[in-house]
């Protein structure tokens, strides 16, 4: 299915006026049809005033039916009987065929995304009362048939995923998608919201089973058999893009554009994150030890390398063990050193 922009021109207000002036004419003409069968005289002329009066004005009407007004960014499927006959894309007041209906499977599919949302404002109940005087309706609004054209953002619901490494995480995204097919997205499926809908999910679950949460070893998550540091957490935007393409590639049948992807939420769930949030402390602990020991050590070396160049003390092997175990316990220890100084002999 290809879409079909109509070319017509913006003659709504010529169209409007024109029948405004058959309509005039035609409430003349059966009102002085009546004033002549009234003073009987000319009583033939006058049953043809009337009868072609009261026709005019029972179909007058209907060209009426063939005007829209277009807003910029939007626009509207007309069908003639069944058969697609256009599309209405540009801003303006327009006349088209007035048996011409507009089509749009997904008006009412509201999602948790811009364009769908009325500020919390519900619609005006449509209350019908019944013979016996109970409410017979329910709350209404009228439902516009028009296709925004517009760049939409979709956020999806959090989904709980595994990993490639089998840890459950929570993942949400939001999507900046537009419509740049109206045939395509009205036609080629059933309702193209619900489809981009379960098409993000789809993506989403395909992508987030190759990384792990964190940088993990021999792990490839780029499919050319070999291990990288690609991870949820450190690479977001590749991660993202790749999201983006893979839906994309889904819903190029449906008309639709994919702007950008964005992650919003990354968590481990609930069920092992105490125990992921243990393990990331410990190993931040780890490193921070290894990387205090490694400082310190190399303040002892460079205390005794500027002891026995200054030759300020000989120590043998044995008290350069003891001063190394020293300084070792005092820089690495998590509380002030309480220092005991020795007034006697150095080998007392």
């Amino acid at each position: 299915m290809q879409e079909k922009v109509l070319s017509v021109k913006r003659n709504g207000f010529k169209v409007l006026f024109l029948d405004i002036l058959a309509l005039v004419i035609f409430i003349a003409l059966f009102v002085g049809g009546i004033i002549i069968l009234d003073s009987e005289t000319m009583t033939g002329i006058g049953g043809i005033m009337v009868a072609v009066g009261a026709i005019g004005v029972l179909i007058g009407w209907i060209p009426l039916c063939g005007l829209h007004v277009m807003k910029p960014q939007e626009a509207l499927v007309l069908t003639l009987f069944g058969k697609y006959y256009g599309t209405l894309k540009n801003d303006g007041f327009y006349w088209v065929n007035p048996f011409c209906s507009s089509f749009n499977p997904a008006a009412k599919t509201k999602l948790n995304q811009s364009g769908d949302v009325n500020g919390g404002n519900k619609p005006s109940p449509a209350v019908i009362f019944g013979a016996n005087g109970a409410v017979a309706g329910e709350a209404t609004s009228i439902i516009n048939n028009k296709i925004s054209l517009k760049i939409m953002t979709l956020n999806n619901s959090r989904q709980k995923i595994n990993d490639c490494l089998g840890n459950p995480v929570e993942i949400g995204i939001a999507v900046m998608w537009k419509v740049v097919d109206t045939a395509k997205a009205v036609f080629n499926v059933d309702n193209y919201k619900e489809y981009l809908s379960l098409q993000c999910d789809t993506a989403l679950r395909n992508i987030v089973r190759v990384y792990p949460y964190d940088v993990a070893q021999n792990v490839d998550t780029t499919g050319d058999g070999v291990a990288d540091e690609g991870s949820l957490r450190g690479s977001s935007e590749v991660v993202a893009e790749r999201i983006r393409q893979e839906i994309q590639s889904k819903v190029d049948e449906a008309g639709l554009e994919i702007v950008e992807a964005r992650i919003t939420y990354l968590a481990y769930a609930p069920e092992i994150a105490a125990v992921m949030l243990q393990r990331q402390q410990a190993s931040a602990i780890i490193d921070a030890r290894k990387m205090i020991v490694d400082g310190a050590v190399g303040m002892v070396e460079m205390a005794l390398e500027r002891l026995e160049k200054g030759g300020l003390v000989d120590l043998d092997d044995e008290r350069k063990a003891a001063m190394v175990s020293n300084l070792l316990v005092v820089l690495c220890g998590n509380h002030d050193a309480q220092p005991i100084v020795n007034t006697g002999s150095l080998y007392s």
